[in-house]
């Protein structure tokens, strides 16, 4: 990949006639249109009938959650749209938001870093060049415009960068504008506002949650543990005619065999030892409303029967009760458990099965939806980061790439917890490095299996050998600073290296010695005796 250091400022170049229409008629745009919300898209139809533009996009960045999305497109139909969304420095628009340069790519087909996440390109099929330019205002990357055509050489591709980056010069105000209301005018999404993630597999998951969630029918969800699945029950709830009814939760495998048909049924005073109070149980707390049995496939075989009958019939008696009693509820069931093979096997009731195996919904492991791992990662590193009182954390390069790289056998559940341990271990610099993450994904777990990136085409590395190394000298020079307590000279000898190379270092990436002398804590050697 190529990348264009561009100026922001006026080219020197001789533009073509057809070019200085196209600017002439963006500058009267910008002066003339009284409707802001429209002026994006008027843009990137002048620019569709003056360049060789295929394809065309404004993306900016979300005041509310700092996600990177299209506001407005050419060429792409609004699903394509919905699925462009990036994290700063993820794939090459990322990577121009975050960095504020220019970017080129020859051909999209030979980049790993072109995620493609719209889908809206055929990479295998298609001749595409790329180039992504960043909208500034005041010194501020608001977003970036990006255009794709077909195959153009280096030069070709240069010139364009410079006419690209005046637009995005004239778009920078409607762009702004635009910004601020962005997260008001979201497109209706199938997606629950819980989850995060617009992989295809999990889009099929969406799709069902919006297809049952009206109805009453028996929902099972199926998956490894850590995938989401209570999640998505309570998803399912809150979209139907119930969600503002009672959602009761239980998790069949904590529950003793002994205490199994009380919490369930309830039971009256005096039906067993201890019992000296009359008790509901969860379907009588549940009427009205939802029951979610997580891990369903742990239930005794008494209690299995039981249940057939209430999800037959909706009615039971509390243990050392006569009275039956009649229930209104929706049931939502779980297990990460095959249950056709415990079926085969005699450990779970055909009946029941066939009763609970309404409406399957699959929740597909991590490992399987890569390209949501950084956006979930993202979101569990701000939920710590916030909780911690710490601001503006981020993920390295190198982290990004080990996240895509790891099984996750635990599944989302273990990516928060590794994000919060992260956090946890942050220095000064809000930038998580790879020895903020356990010994498990430095080992040889770090692939997918089969070596795949399971299922996404083309996942390489998510930045260049110098700025990967420049990430890891900078976390070095900061470590330094904190244990030197700002003294360079001290830094410098720690590092091995003379005290003008880390003046130059400290200048390079604009670390200020002061702000570390700041929180030096007195020693012993400054107490003066009284």
């Amino acid at each position: 990949m190529n990348n264009g250091n561009v100026p922001f400022q006026e080219p020197v170049a001789v533009y073509s006639e057809n070019q200085l229409k196209l600017l002439q008629d963006l500058t009267q745009i910008m002066n003339n249109s009284a409707d802001v919300g429209r002026i994006l898209d008027k843009a990137l139809n002048l620019m569709a009938e003056h360049l060789n533009m295929m394809r065309g996009a404004v993306m900016l960045v979300s005041p509310e959650t700092s996600e990177i999305r299209i506001k407005s497109a050419y060429g792409m139909k609004p699903v394509e749209q919905q699925r462009g969304r990036y994290l700063r420095g993820e794939g090459i628009i990322g990577r121009v938001i975050e960095s504020g340069r220019p970017m080129y790519v020859s051909n999209v087909s030979e980049e790993p870093r072109f995620l493609n996440k719209t889908r809206s390109r055929d990479l295998k099929k298609d001749n595409i060049s790329f180039i992504c330019v960043p909208i500034r205002l005041n010194d501020q990357v608001v977003g970036a415009l990006s255009v794709d055509h077909l195959l153009a050489d280096a030069a070709a591709l240069e010139d364009e960068v410079r006419l690209l980056t005046i637009i995005a010069s004239l778009l920078s105000h409607a762009a702004l504008e635009t910004q601020r209301f962005m997260d008001e005018e979201l497109p209706r999404s199938l997606r629950p506002r819980e989850f995060i993630g617009n992989s295809e597999v999990m889009e099929i998951v969406y799709e069902q949650i919006a297809q049952v969630a009206p109805s009453v029918t028996t929902v099972i969800l199926q998956g490894e543990s850590g995938t989401g699945k209570e999640l998505a029950a309570k998803a399912i709830h809150a979209a139907s005619a119930r969600g503002n009814k009672p959602f009761i939760s239980i998790n069949c495998a904590t529950l003793p065999e002994n205490l199994v048909e009380s919490e369930l049924f309830g039971h009256e005073r005096g039906a067993f030892t201890g019992a000296n109070t009359t008790r509901k149980g969860r379907f009588e707390l549940a009427d009205g409303g939802t029951l979610f049995l997580d891990e369903v496939g742990e239930l005794p075989m008494l209690a299995q029967a039981k249940l057939l009958r209430v999800l037959q019939e909706r009615t039971f008696e509390r243990l050392g009760g006569m009275d039956t009693r009649r229930v209104d509820v929706r049931f939502i069931t779980a297990t990460n458990r095959n249950l056709e093979e415990m079926v085969e096997s005699g450990g779970f009731r055909r009946d029941l099965f066939y009763r609970l195996n309404v409406f399957p919904i699959f929740l597909p492991p991590l490992r399987n939806r890569v390209e949501d791992i950084l956006p979930l990662a993202s979101h569990f590193v701000q939920k710590y980061a916030l909780k911690n009182g710490r601001e503006n954390v981020r993920l390295s390069l190198s982290v990004m790439d080990m996240l895509q790289r790891y099984d996750w056998p635990g599944n989302i559940r273990e990516l928060e917890n590794v994000m919060e341990r992260a956090v946890l271990l942050l220095g000064r610099e809000a930038l998580v490095m790879p020895q903020h993450l356990p010994p498990s994904l430095h080992g040889a777990h770090c692939v997918n299996k089969n070596g795949s990136s399971a299922g996404v085409a083309k996942l390489g590395p998510s930045g260049s050998l110098q700025e990967r190394l420049d990430e890891l000298e900078r976390m070095c020079i900061v470590e330094a600073m904190e244990w030197s307590r700002g003294q360079i000279g001290k830094a410098a000898e720690r590092l091995g290296l003379t005290e003008r190379i880390m003046a130059l270092r400290l200048k390079k990436y604009t670390i200020n010695y002061k702000d570390y002398r700041l929180r030096r804590e007195p020693s012993p050697s400054d107490v003066k005796p009284t």
